[in-house]
């Protein structure tokens, strides 16, 4: 297994949606029916992180495994943290969203914070509250939970963060 993070380009994007897809599929087959619904992300979405230098793609021997965006702070809607409280909130940090693998792909999600913490020692993250497979994840990498964010949208997030 040899994973490799780089930098997301405008060719990716027609394999990042089919591993956004396959996500998808992994998250309703867990019961999550309620997260990434009417076409979000979107190729807009996608266009969009990778124009701002925000979108990576995980590969494992050159094929293509996964996907995530990995923004620098601030994140507007982790300016009111509720039921809870950030680790810090005084340092800058950088936020990891639209993380996506396919199945059966192993060690996507520690290949992808290996990176970002080779980048940046505070990290935010957050998810469903249906999304247990990605709380599993995020809790075994070390996060610690720290309470309720709201999108723009008003949907409720976990939100985690590790320093």
């Amino acid at each position: 297994m040899s994973k490799t993070v780089r930098p997301a380009g405008n060719s990716d994007i027609p394999s990042i949606m089919t591993v956004l897809e396959a996500a998808k599929g992994i998250m309703r087959a867990s019961g999550n029916m309620n997260q990434w619904v009417n076409g979000y992300p979107s190729e807009d979405v996608i266009s969009d992180d990778i124009s701002h230098g925000y979108g990576f793609v995980v590969e494992d021997d050159g094929a293509l495994e996964g996907y995530f965006a990995y923004i620098p702070s601030p994140e507007p809607t982790y300016a009111k943290i509720y039921d809870g409280a950030w680790l810090d909130d005084e340092k800058p940090y950088h936020v990891v969203h639209r993380i996506g693998s396919t199945p059966g792909s192993h060690g996507v999600f520690e290949a992808i914070m290996d990176f970002c913490f080779s980048h940046d020692p505070n990290i935010r993250i957050d998810t469903h509250r249906d999304n247990h497979i990605m709380q599993h994840c995020i809790l075994k990498a070390g996060f610690s939970y720290c309470g309720i964010i709201y999108l723009a949208s008003g949907d409720e997030r976990l939100a985690y963060q590790r320093l």
